[in-house]
């Protein structure tokens, strides 16, 4: 059976650390060589887990990243003390097994992974953002240093009780190293076949590395302890360990659970830990004032660790309500917004079905006008051709046939802007769609100092897409233009139209009062417009529609007033379709 390439690794890196280590501590003596290769051996093992720990930190789900993040950094503590004694071994030449601040970063190193237990990576939660989750673990960190100042360090104030403090050291730093595998081994029960594996991996890790420290310990007392010897083969075996974890997790590739317990899903017991935490430190102070029998220098050093730590921790809780806070009044302002809009929402629904039902009318009207119109037409048509016929009367007859002509064209137009149907792409003449909108949004221009102007594009190229859809995209521009020209009391909205590098270039420039935020005129439910006279969907209902055709549509400020809207869209440039005829030209007049 061929064995993969992550197997490989894992056989290897036993073979290699926990193997050779093994074989420095048997074949050569005790020694300070043996000490300096045993001190650097076990600088590079932390390096080894944390890399493949680190290696599992880019999956799709933040917990899982956060969980093996705070795996690594957990290696990465004890590799700082380990650097810090390997130092003050090799440079220095000075080891002591004496309590002192090197010991407070080794027992730090389990704060990390008190913090990964609370990500609980194999169940997906629907709260996937970590805003607070920071400030709790240095909450939780805080804690734990006060623990191990307040039952450790606190003895050293107190010469004649120099074994005590030892005692204390062991007991509290195996308490911590304990929370780890206690987490692991009950996710271990929960969990499904793959993480189950893997859960089961860092208990064994976990467990292995306890077990170094109570052989070291042991060693230290009895004074046989040595750099490189046995004592030192379990830590070695517990840091591969740790990352034939990280491996496994990487090729299995585990996916969290959808869990089904609400109260597991919504739980916020890392934060709420670390507030019993730091409501747990008067009662420690109160019980060494109290009940305890330690000596006044070690009563008086823990009460002013308590009132110092009581300070930092209240100002880390006051800093992260103050937070909560401000995220609640951000998300309370966006749900007021949401309301506002829904309701507007609402509101445009009632408005649309009243507009549906009006142009289900105007349509039926439409029909009935056409059917007039159809007589007038052929009526005048035979005035003309009677030979019969008076000049003045030919020339009345020509003038009826012109105005019928245009009236039917206006009535064509409506019906295409009012019909409903499925967006269906089409070669276009784009001349002929904005003729039929600036035909339909003349009609009620008739008394307003508003004029619209085209400028002659020559042959433009044809584009695909929906003439109702692009219709109403023009339409809606022009309606734009038209309202924000009212309110300075007229002006001239001008349509240019060219093809630039294979698109065809429309720009609708107006000289109203341009646009106070460019940037904003295409959000939903955005207008400047009055109450009842915009329900600011039109520009983004334009916006979803150009990009749908593959174009583009934005507007800017034009420097000498007013502003402009471009619309950019893809043309077809091997067909030049015919200007439409079904509409006359539109020229510059004044409405």
């Amino acid at each position: 059976m061929r064995l993969s390439k992550s197997t490989w690794v894992i056989v290897v890196a036993w073979v290699v650390f926990v193997g050779g280590f093994a074989l420095l501590s048997v074949v050569v003596p005790s020694s300070s060589t043996r000490a300096t290769v045993a001190n650097i051996a076990l600088c590079v093992v932390p390096l080894f887990a944390n890399a493949c720990l680190l290696w599992n930190a880019s999956s799709p789900y933040r917990r899982q990243n956060d969980f093996w993040m705070l795996l690594a950094f957990g290696c990465t503590l004890w590799l700082a003390g380990q650097l810090v004694w390997t130092y003050d071994a090799l440079a220095l030449h000075h080891v002591s097994h004496a309590i002192g601040f090197l010991d407070i970063i080794f027992f730090l190193h389990a704060v990390p992974f008190m913090g990964a237990l609370a990500m609980a990576p194999h169940a997906r939660k629907m709260r996937e953002a970590l805003r607070y989750g920071h400030l709790d673990m240095l909450l939780l960190a805080v804690w734990w240093l006060f623990v191990y100042l307040f039952m450790v360090i606190a003895w050293s104030r107190n010469p004649a009780s120099a074994s005590l403090e030892h005692v204390r050291d062991v007991q509290v730093y195996a308490l911590a190293n304990l929370v780890f595998p206690v987490g692991v081994g009950f996710f271990a029960l929960r969990a499904n076949r793959i993480w189950r594996v893997i859960y089961a991996n860092l208990f064994g890790a976990s467990m292995m590395y306890i077990a170094s420290l109570w052989l070291v310990e042991t060693s230290v007392s009895r004074g046989t302890y040595t750099p490189g010897s046995f004592s030192n083969l379990p830590l070695m075996a517990a840091f591969v360990w740790f990352g034939t974890a990280g491996i496994i997790a990487r090729r299995s590739s585990p996916a969290p659970d959808l869990t089904q317990n609400v109260k597991m899903r919504d739980s916020q017991r890392f934060a709420r830990l670390a507030i019993l935490c730091v409501l747990s430190m008067p009662f420690m102070a109160a019980w060494s004032g109290f009940v305890s029998n330690a000596p006044a220098p070690v009563r008086r050093f823990r009460l002013l660790l308590t009132l110092v730590t009581i300070t930092i921790g209240t100002a880390l809780v006051f800093l992260r309500q103050q937070l909560v806070d401000r995220e609640r009044l951000r998300l309370l302002q966006g749900l007021q917004e949401s309301v506002e809009h829904l309701k507007r929402l609402q509101m445009q629904f009632v408005q649309a079905e009243k507009l549906a039902s009006l142009g289900q009318l105007a349509a039926g009207a439409a029909h009935e006008i056409n059917n007039p119109l159809t007589a007038i037409l052929g009526y005048s048509d035979l005035i003309q051709a009677d030979p019969t016929t008076s000049e003045r009367s030919r020339g009345l007859g020509e003038k009826i046939r012109e105005q019928a002509r245009r009236t039917k064209v206006l009535v064509t137009n409506l019906l295409s802007f009012a019909r409903q149907v499925p967006a269906e792409k089409q070669l276009l003449d784009l001349r002929s769609v904005v003729t039929s909108a600036i035909e339909l949004r003349q009609l009620d221009l008739r008394d307003k100092k508003i004029r619209i102007e085209v400028e002659n594009p020559g042959v433009l190229p044809a584009v695909r897409g929906d003439p109702n859809q692009l219709l109403q995209v023009f339409f809606n521009l022009i309606a734009n233009s038209v309202d924000a020209m009212e309110t300075v009391g007229g002006g001239s909205l001008v349509v240019r139209m060219r093809t630039e590098r294979g698109s065809v270039v429309l720009d609708f420039s107006d000289s109203g009062p341009g646009l106070r935020e460019p940037d904003r005129v295409f959000d939903p439910f955005y207008t400047t417009k009055p109450v009842g006279k915009g329900t600011g969907l039109g520009l983004s209902i334009c916006y979803g529609i150009v990009q749908e055709h593959g174009g583009q549509i934005f507007g800017f400020n034009r420097p000498e007033g007013g502003c402009t809207f471009r619309v950019i869209l893809p043309a077809v440039l091997a067909l030049y379709p015919q200007a439409a005829t079904t509409a006359p030209p539109v020229g510059s007049r004044q409405t």
